[in-house]
């Protein structure tokens, strides 16, 4: 039994989109794209209205004359996503070809489509934020009061008739709900995404959007190898809390589409194939640059990486180590990996500070460390892989 490829491919956009609607914690954004307009293929253009102020009404000459600017601004389109993915024809009953494909491309939206565009979204408004000087310094062991002050900052520039959202890291959410002061502040209001209201927790009339670590951070990596995804570049901060106007943003996605084809469709393979493409960006308007504030990790300087080491099976001796500096208070945790680039990391028991001997019982081989230097408890750096040959 053949699939209607367009028919399908139709229906499982729509859903998709629905779904990112629903998964996604800077999907709203994407409401306030509806007046831009597409000139070429990269470039969007977003009006932005400017007016004069109130003059004096004069009896004589009558009313003074003012005017209305207009200024439309050109911004490029830079995130243009895409990846192909294949179920062999055998993995697929008859009978449920349409059932699965939907529950295999949710799930693809879900867990890598995203994730990415959420950190993509509030990596960019971080860094605006820092780019303008437009962060505050906070205590960790107060989330409350540091979210009032980046309240009070966007107020100061947009009023108090403005609708604000705060983007807040998962451990600094875990801080407020379990303070007993705070917690009794907190009220479950409704939020408007797109066609979806959803139930949000709020304080003083802001939007509270708890996000995960991995996707507050202040800059990644978007990979463009087949292996895909994102990751935290180096150096890069923990947004710990960032507030602004929920029409502040425009997140502008000028293609998402799938593509089905068959096995009689698809030359490459005996097996269903599905095409996911999304090409998105965010942008903000020039009269609302400065009302994006965030509240950032203290940076972090690794002065002094591990270094390589050669040691000799049945008499090892030496440790690695790391030297750092940051305004917070740092911690250590050392993990023992597979390669150079850090893959299958794993915690290393009791290696906590910023030294690490040498396990003296590694037979001959290769090995791999790094150290993960921990600030406030929240915010984590890594320094770069270490190889011990053991001879």
């Amino acid at each position: 039994m053949a699939i209607n490829s367009i028919e399908n491919a139709t229906k499982y956009s729509s859903e998709l989109d629905k779904m990112f609607a629903q998964k996604s914690a800077t999907g709203f954004f994407a409401d306030n794209a509806l007046a831009t307009k597409f000139v070429g293929a990269k470039t969007v253009i977003i009006p932005d209205v400017d007016f004069q102020g109130l003059a004096d009404y004069d009896r004589d000459t009558g009313f003074t004359k003012g005017a209305i600017t207009v200024a439309n601004t050109s911004y490029t389109m830079k995130m243009d996503r895409a990846r192909s993915l294949q179920i062999d024809r055998e993995d697929m009953s008859e009978t449920g070809i349409a059932n699965l494909a939907g529950k295999i491309l949710g799930e693809y939206v879900r867990t890598k489509v995203v994730p990415e565009c959420d950190a993509y979204v509030i990596s960019k408004l971080a860094g605006l934020a820092a780019t303008r000087s437009n962060l505050i310094n906070g205590n960790t062991a107060k989330p409350y009061e540091a979210l009032c002050k980046l309240i009070n900052e966007v107020q100061s520039v947009v009023g108090y008739d403005e609708e604000l959202v705060a983007f807040v890291d998962s451990y600094m959410f875990a801080a407020l709900q379990n303070s007993s002061e705070i917690s009794r502040m907190i009220t479950v209001s409704d939020f408007k995404q797109g066609d979806i209201t959803l139930r949000v927790k709020s304080i003083n009339g802001v939007a509270i959007i708890p996000v995960v670590s991995e996707r507050m951070k202040t800059a990644y990596t978007f990979n463009k190898a087949e292996a895909g995804g994102f990751t935290p570049t180096s150096g890069a901060r923990e947004v710990y809390m960032l507030v602004c106007p929920k029409r502040g943003a425009h997140l502008v996605k000028k293609t998402e589409k799938m593509r089905i084809f068959t096995p009689e469709q698809n030359i490459d393979a005996d097996a269903y194939k599905f095409d996911y493409r999304i090409y998105y960006d965010i942008f903000v308007n020039k009269s609302g640059l400065d009302a994006v504030w965030a509240w950032l990790s203290p940076a972090v300087t690794i002065s002094s990486q591990p270094s390589d080491k050669s040691v000799s099976a049945g008499s090892i001796t030496g440790s690695l180590s790391v030297t750092a500096t940051s305004t917070g208070t740092l911690t250590y945790q050392w993990y023992s990996c597979k390669d150079k680039n850090g893959g299958q990391a794993v915690k290393v028991s009791g290696a906590n500070t910023a030294s690490m001997t040498i396990p003296t019982d590694l037979t001959a081989g290769t090995y791999y460390y790094f150290v993960r230097v921990i600030t406030d408890g929240i915010a984590g750096v890594d320094s770069s892989v270490a190889k011990v040959t053991v001879a």
